[in-house]
Order: structure tokens, then C-alpha cells, then sequence
């Protein structure tokens, strides 16, 4: 089994939680999967959420000017709109992709900043100036895998890495982060390695986490309620318990699981 690997970094990051924005938006501390098929997308050229939105603004511009007739075809292709996932999505969601941290134990150094948007409708206080603060990622930097299955998209993403292209620039989370990809390579995974650890995220409930802790180095265990996926209806984010832990998993069968230089690498 192949797969391609890259260094995804960068000097900063947000990955915003949508769950709190009262006094700061927060972010999580890696990349999840839905972010990473955001940015493999913009590598080669598939739109997004602007794509959809611009859709739908042009739909509802023309049924305001459209007869009966019309408008009931036009309402009709709307609401076909709103069940549409974003390209990018659509087309990379079957990719199996695995996310190892590059910091130690897992966690990266994060900082709230500071800034103004004073666009004048950003507010509803006087001189429209919206304070914002925002937590970010500093330093942050995972190597990614990308399983080969095969398939034209698989192939697509591949080509565009390995010979360093892209369409649209790769960020993190938002476009004032820009990505970082090097180190890339095509690699060959083996079966993985029973009875030892994982050196990427994997989901909790697929394994079980042996309690005894590592010889010769300190204990760590990292969790994070992390999006995985998006749901069909709304476009939700659903959620898993991601671990990364020096702790080895036992009695477990090791699904979607393989190994590449003496570490095991989990796909989500």
C-alpha cells in the first residue's frame, strides 16, 4: 500500500471551534479532516464554500426577477443548492488520511490576539469597529499522510504535491495563515506493528489504550473532541474523541492502521 507524505506547517494557525464566540474564538489544536480536504481541495482548484454561496446568490437574484413559471424551477434548483456539499468535500471525502502532530506531546503553544475590523458593518456599536480576539496556533506542524485508493482525485492531489503546484493558496484554517508543505515524498506502508503505540490522532473508541506507562520516557496522553466529518443534512461538523498518546494500544485489530519507518499511522 502507498501513500504520499508532507510536512504541513506553518507560523500560525486557527482552526476556529464554531461552539463559542461570546469574548474570543478559540481553535483546535490540530488540523482536522474536514480542514485538510479544504486545503488538498484549494491545491488543485476544487471550490468551496464561496463557490456554493455565490450559487445561491445568483439563484435568489434571478427568482426576484423571474415569472411563476420560472420561479418554481429556479426554488426548486435552490433547495437542491442547500443539500449540496462543497466540491471539495464532495470529491475528497473518501480519502483516508492520517494527522501525527509534530510537537512535544502533542500539543501546541496557542496565543489570543487582538485586532480590529472596522469595516463599518462589522458592529452595530458607534463607528461600526468590531474588536475581535482570537486564539492562534504558534508554530504548529503535522506530518500528513494520504492513503492511495486509487482513485482520479488520489491521483490528482498526488501529482500536484510531489511537483509543487497549486491552484489557490493552501492556509490554516484562514487565509491569514498560510501552509507550509515539504518533506514530500511517496512512501510504501506495511502491516502495522502489533502491541505498539500510534504516532498519529486516532479515534478513542477504536482501541484499547494500554495503562502502563512508556519505559524509559514520560507518560503523555492528549485528547481533543476533533470534527471528523460533516454531516449530509446541514453540513454540521460531527465529532470523535482524537487521541495521541505514547501509550500502546492492545487487544485491538488495528483497522484502517499501517506502519511506515517502525511507527504506526492511523487513517481517519
Amino acid at each position: 500500500m502507498k501513500a504520499v507524505s508532507f510536512r504541513l506547517s506553518g507560523k500560525t494557525a486557527c482552526f476556529r471551534k464554531p461552539d463559542v464566540n461570546q469574548f474570543a474564538y478559540f481553535t483546535y489544536n490540530n488540523t482536522h479532516k474536514p480542514a485538510l480536504l479544504g486545503l488538498l481541495g484549494a491545491i488543485v482548484g476544487y471550490g468551496g464554500y464561496t463557490k456554493l454561496y455565490n450559487q445561491k446568490m445568483l439563484l435568489t437574484e434571478k427568482i426576484k426577477n423571474s415569472n411563476s413559471k420560472e420561479k418554481k424551477l429556479l426554488q426548486e434548483k435552490l433547495s437542491e443548492i442547500d443539500l449540496n456539499m462543497p466540491e471539495f468535500y464532495e470529491k475528497l471525502q473518501h480519502l483516508k488520511v492520517s494527522i501525527a502532530p509534530l510537537a512535544p506531546y502533542g500539543y501546541f503553544s496557542k496565543k489570543i490576539q487582538v485586532f480590529n475590523n472596522s469595516v463599518g458593518y462589522a458592529s452595530q456599536e458607534e463607528g461600526g469597529n468590531l474588536i475581535v480576539r482570537e486564539q492562534w496556533l504558534e508554530n504548529p506542524a503535522w506530518q500528513i499522510l494520504i492513503l492511495d485508493d486509487g482513485s482520479s482525485e488520489y491521483l490528482k492531489i498526488r501529482e500536484y504535491i510531489l511537483n509543487k503546484k497549486s491552484v489557490f493558496v493552501p492556509y490554516l484554517g484562514k487565509n491569514d495563515h498560510p501552509a507550509k508543505i515539504d518533506d514530500v515524498k511517496e512512501i510504501e506502508l506495511n502491516a502495522p506493528i502489533e502491541n505498539a503505540k500510534i504516532s498519529s490522532l486516532f479515534i478513542e473508541d477504536k482501541f484499547e489504550i494500554s495503562k502502563i506507562p512508556p519505559r524509559g520516557e514520560l507518560s503523555y496522553f492528549f485528547k481533543e473532541v476533533s470534527p471528523v466529518r460533516l454531516q449530509e443534512e446541514y453540513h454540521f461538523y460531527e465529532y470523535e474523541n482524537l487521541i495521541f498518546t505514547n501509550h500502546k494500544v492492545i487487544n485491538s485489530d488495528l483497522e484502517n492502521t499501517y506502519s511506515f519507518d517502525s511507527e504506526n499511522y492511523f487513517f481517519l
